[in-house]
């Protein structure tokens, strides 16, 4: 099955750096029984939202697992990798040692499509307060995310939206430039 996440931290771990805390990520998600088949570059990011914490390290990867997964199933280990560097959720949007978010699972949409378009079409007020109780695919606000995209564009630039039926890059291509432009390649 393959499998789109995406992996960001922006907080310091035991004195593990959020890069270094990315590094670790992969070879943990490896050891989990997935397949890295391609990942993108790391990328410099400002906190989302804007001033809410340091900037973060963020990338993206295409993994394969065998099977035919729910969501929730495909979660549970990386669930356990954010655990193991430290993760806890405090806050709604708030700083993290490390994030693994489910993107995409081939071109399915789960629970299913009302599910995905209530949480798609949420307002940023709502989308701050409240949090869906199951695993929703793709992930509800990939499609507006220059964090998500850019690092998604380096690995997977002709997948196609089961919803809205846009490649990762014309959806990349239309957020604004100045959002794209601050998602900054690392060189480390």
């Amino acid at each position: 099955m393959k499998v789109l996440i995406a992996l960001g931290a922006n907080l310091i771990n035991q004195g593990v750096s959020p890069h270094e805390t990315l590094v670790q990520a992969f070879r943990d998600i490896e050891a989990e029984g997935f397949s890295v088949v391609k990942r993108s570059h790391f990328f410099r990011t400002p906190a989302f939202p804007v001033g809410s914490g340091p900037d973060y390290v963020n990338a993206a990867a295409h993994v394969e697992i065998a099977g035919s997964l729910t969501p929730e199933q495909v979660y549970a280990p990386l669930a356990k990798i954010e655990a193991k560097h430290g993760r806890e959720r405090l806050q709604r949007w708030g700083g993290r040692t490390l994030d693994i978010d489910i993107l995409a699972m081939e071109g399915r949409v789960a629970p299913d499509r009302a599910a995905f378009l209530h949480w798609a079409n949420l307002d940023s007020a709502a989308q701050r307060q409240t949090a869906p109780n199951q695993m929703i695919v793709p992930h509800p606000r990939l499609h507006e995310r220059a964090f998500v995209l850019v690092p998604l564009l380096d690995i997977a630039p002709d997948w196609q939206h089961p919803v809205y039926g846009q490649t990762v890059r014309q959806m990349h291509d239309a957020l604004p430039k100045i959002e794209r432009d601050g998602v900054v390649p690392l060189t480390a």
